[in-house]
Order: C-alpha cells, then structure tokens, then sequence
C-alpha cells in the first residue's frame, strides 16, 4: 500500500463555486477511501460537454451543487484501496467511469444492458454511496463529488465498480479520453448500429462523440460516411474520421431527412444521433431506409423533451435504437477498447487537439465555449 494508506492527502483541486465561473485552484484534503472505495493519483484528465453543462447549470436538467469538483475523463494510477477492494492494488492503471458496474444487479448479470442498478450515473448526487459523505473537504468544509469520478483533483475517492484496469502499457494521456465521449459514439456504432461493411452511416453531429462514431463506422467497413452538423469548420477536421461527404442543414430549406433520401437512393442503412436535439432525433430516424434502416439515438435530451413521429415510419420496418456509453459495461468492456487502441485499430490522437497543464485548466471550458477543438487534455503533472 501507499505510504499515504489511510492518511488524509492535501493536494490541488479545481473547484467550481458557482455556476458558469472560472474554477479556482485550492488546496483541498482529500480522505482515505473507505469500503469498496479507491483512491487514484489523476495523470491526465479532459473536459466533456457533461461537465460543461452541469458547470453552466443551466436548463431543467442541472443542478446547482456547488462548490463541486467536476471532471469524469481521465486516467490515473491507484494510491490506496478500501476495505472490501479485492480487484485494484496500489500503482495499478486505471481510468474512472461516470457509470459502474456493480456485477450483481439484474442489468450486470445481463448480456443485453450496461445500465447498472447501483452505480448508474447520477449528476444529483454529490456524496458517495458508502455513507453519504464527501471525501472532499476545503478549509472543513465539504466540497461536492460530481458523478462518482471528480478528476479535476490530483486525488480522488472512486467506488471500486466505476473503476476500469487497464493495460499498464498504455498511454494513460491518450486512454483518458476513452472514460466518457469516445467510448459512446464508438460503441453506439460497433455495438448497437453494427452497420455491415459498404453501407452508408449518417452521423447528426461531429463533436468528439458524433467523430467517434464516425470512427466506429469506418472501422465497421461502411462505405459512405455521411456528416451533418451547422458548424462548416467541423467538415474538414471530420475527414480524418472517415466522414466521406457533409451536409449542413443551414444550406436546404427543406427537412434534412428528405435530402438524405435523394442523395442515397431511400435513406441511409445506419444512423446515428449525438446531439441530444429533438428535431435532430426526428432527421435521424427518419432519414433511415425502410425494410432495413436503423437509428441510434446517444445525444442527451432535456428531461421534459418528446419525441415524436408517424407510427408508419415504424410500421415500415425502420428500427429506432437508444444507447447509453455504447452499451459498453464498463470493467468487462472497456480494457478490450483500450486494447483496439494499443494494436492501432482505433486512433486516439486525432482526437486530442489541445493540450494544457492543471493550472490553465479554464482553457478548455473557453475552448469549448468557442466549440474549437474536439478534446483537450489536461496534465496533471505540469
């Protein structure tokens, strides 16, 4: 065990104390993990959309939980276990999980689902599940979790079942990025799409998520990659992900479904969503070919959103599918995405387009702001 086993740690945290503010660098005291807990030095970590919009606190599915410590995308190296930990042992690599995988649970114990029962994400919930309290605290104060991971720390308190072990000889700068947005949009194509290969995919958005579906049809085979998104500057960074042609709803007047339709003959074979739009939910599924068209659906919507369609659309054997982290259950799967990576199936650095050390850590939220870049690593270390 760590020298530091069972010790409170000081360290640097970037804690968000109100909505939509620049995170301060403080000194908090992070507690030793207590049962079916880990505690993890953070190597690298990076900004997702899910941080940001929990960040702004905006919409009616925020929440205003502040001060927090926000980040769930990262990569890092185990410190100390907890009691009951039997599967993670001081310097082993690994990367935290929005999402667990308790093993027990109906949904665990089933081939079909990812959604485990105790360790499903929650953004309202900023303690542990152990005993209801943070492991963060800043002049004795607590400082609340975000969803199980809070990686803008240089320490942090994971459940044991939202921590992945990977392959010690991977890059733990490229891995992190595979904790959240990379892993979904890859999975909602190899997992839950599965387009043959020569068919033609249409992807409705091309952030980190919608390349990396993307990336997962053209690893599938397809031969036509379709990308729709309203930002042009998006068009010619997506061409690295095998995106072969683009489409940017600002130029037609008409639905954007019906020009998919004209140009592939009746609709595309596979979809997929990663905007959260409901408007954009409606083009996808119905810009699919009938008799054999299937639409994914893996951007979030509002709460309150509704989706709605001609039940016709259904009838005519179309197949509307939704996904959560690419059906991938986190601590089966994960280290086999890990490995596509490391026999360079899967190319993770034309997702990286900046870099920052801790300390500049604001960067990447005004990057995003900008919608510049797909992922920005943030060293922990510099």
């Amino acid at each position: 065990m760590s020298s530091l086993a069972g010790l409170v740690i000081p360290c640097k945290a970037a804690v968000a104390w109100e909505a939509g503010k620049p995170l301060v660098i403080e000194q908090i005291e992070v507690a030793p993990p207590q049962t079916m807990e880990v505690r993890v030095k953070i190597k690298y970590t990076s900004l997702c959309r899910t941080d940001f919009f929990f960040w702004e606190a905006k919409g009616s599915s925020a929440t205003q939980l502040f001060p927090r410590i926000f980040g769930h995308e990262a990569a890092g190296i185990v410190e100390s276990v907890g009691d009951g930990v039997t599967d993670f042992s001081m310097g082993d690599h690994v990367l935290p999980v929005f999402t667990g995988e308790c093993g027990e649970c109906r949904h665990c114990k089933s081939e079909e689902s990812n959604m485990c029962d105790l360790l499903r994400m929650n953004p309202y919930r900023g303690v542990m599940l152990n005993d209801s309290k943070s492991r963060f605290s800043l002049r004795g104060n607590p400082v609340y979790h975000f969803i199980g991971t809070s990686t803008f720390s240089e320490y942090t308190v994971v459940h044991a079942g939202c921590l992945v072990k990977i392959n010690p000889l991977a890059s733990l700068e490229k891995a992190c990025i595979l904790s959240c947005g990379v892993s979904t949009g890859l999975g909602a194509a190899l997992n839950v799409a599965k387009p043959n290969k020569g068919s033609t995919v249409a992807v409705f958005g091309l952030g980190a998520v919608g390349l990396a579906a993307a990336e997962g049809a053209r690893i599938a085979g397809a031969s036509r990659i379709i990308g729709i998104a309203r930002n042009p500057e998006r068009f010619e960074e997506a061409k690295k992900f095998g995106v072969t042609e683009f489409i940017n709803p600002k130029d037609h007047a008409r639905p954007i479904q019906e020009v998919i339709k004209e140009m592939t003959g009746g609709g595309v074979d596979r979809s997929i969503e990663c905007t959260g739009n409901v408007d954009v939910m409606i083009s996808a599924f119905e810009c699919v070919h009938d008799g054999w068209g299937v639409a994914v659906l893996c951007g979030v919507p509002s709460k309150d959103a509704v989706f709605m369609t001609k039940p016709i659309n259904v009838l005519n054997e179309r197949t509307l599918k939704g996904t959560f982290f690419g059906n991938y259950k986190p601590k089966t799967d994960l280290p086999s995405v890990v490995e596509m990576y490391m026999n360079k199936v899967l190319d993770l650095e034309k997702f990286i387009t900046h870099r920052v050390p801790f300390s500049e850590i604001n960067k990447a939220f005004e990057y995003m702001k900008k919608g510049e870049g797909v992922r920005c690593i943030i060293s922990m270390d510099t």
